[in-house]
């Protein structure tokens, strides 16, 4: 790893880290009951935390979202994304918030058959845990984005775990990457192969007619990943094929703010917490 991409890596890992660490000593836990360390496959970083609502699940069960953490596929934990999963069981989502290989110790698309396992497990165990199997969303920050929307898109990930998109309700994207080469970003290009970027890898090339409704944020001003390419981008482009989109520019914020807003105390900030609620909840996602 050369000084550059070091020095990179540890002031965006210092920031987000930092940030999370804090948000996580004022989150309450009155909100949920929490099951963590769960094994979705057989290797060490394999494991989600299961965040479940103390409040009474509706007739049919609570929505589910499986979450996925940003980092440039470099670095994150689950265990810093203790204030999100209490802001979704705070609203009665059935929140599960899982990690997956890294570089160097991978690179693509290992973490997208890591993604697609975690889904499936909450597809498959949504009932047992009390959600609604007919209600379970994909969700991502960042790097995370992109593996929701990698999952939701293209139909490979999810088939290889037993699973398909068609069994999901919608999927969340916050601020992802879905179309990003040539890549700039010191951190994730090795991650991809560069220069040698592998054929297919791009969430944009999957848009089709028939896609899952999706709910995707940015921030305006967002300096880490262009939301005008990629956020307004695959909107503009699945909406040109009558998929259903629901897309919020926030003003304001950054790429980090965009998703710490959903802890409980910044969630003044803007209504992304609100937002997501909503559209998880949307009766019109519920039965299909």
């Amino acid at each position: 790893m050369n000084r550059t991409r070091r020095l990179a890596l540890a002031a965006t890992t210092l920031t987000l880290t930092g940030c999370a660490a804090g948000l996580n000593k004022l989150t309450p836990s009155s909100t949920y009951t929490l099951t963590g360390g769960v094994n979705y496959g057989s290797l060490p970083r394999q494991q989600l935390d299961i965040y479940q609502p103390t409040s009474a699940a509706p007739a049919g069960g609570w929505p589910v979202v499986v979450f996925f953490y940003g980092g440039s596929w470099n670095w994150g934990s689950r265990a810093e994304y203790q204030f999100l999963g209490e802001a979704l069981a705070s609203r009665g989502v059935l929140a599960l918030v899982a990690d997956y290989r890294l570089y160097p110790e991978v690179r693509y698309p290992a973490f997208l058959e890591d993604s697609a396992l975690a889904v499936a497990y909450g597809l498959r165990e949504a009932r047992r845990l009390g959600g609604n199997p007919k209600r379970v969303f994909v969700m991502g920050h960042s790097a995370g984005a992109y593996n929701a929307a990698m999952l939701a898109l293209d139909e490979r990930w999810l088939r290889a775990a037993g699973q398909s998109p068609a069994a999901l309700a919608g999927w969340v994207g916050l601020a992802g990457p879905y179309d990003f080469l040539p890549i700039s970003n010191v951190n994730a290009q090795p991650v991809f192969h560069h220069p040698n970027y592998p054929a297919g890898s791009q969430p944009f090339e999957y848009v089709r007619r028939g896609a899952l409704p999706v709910f995707l944020g940015a921030a305006r001003g967002d300096k880490l990943v262009a939301t005008e390419r990629n956020t307004m981008g695959l909107a503009a482009r699945l909406r040109a094929v009558d998929v259903p989109v629901t897309l919020k520019i926030y003003e304001r914020i950054d790429h980090v703010l965009l998703v710490a807003s959903m802890a409980w105390s910044l969630r003044w900030v803007v209504p992304v917490l609100n937002d997501v609620t909503a559209f998880v909840k949307r009766d019109d996602l519920a039965l299909k």
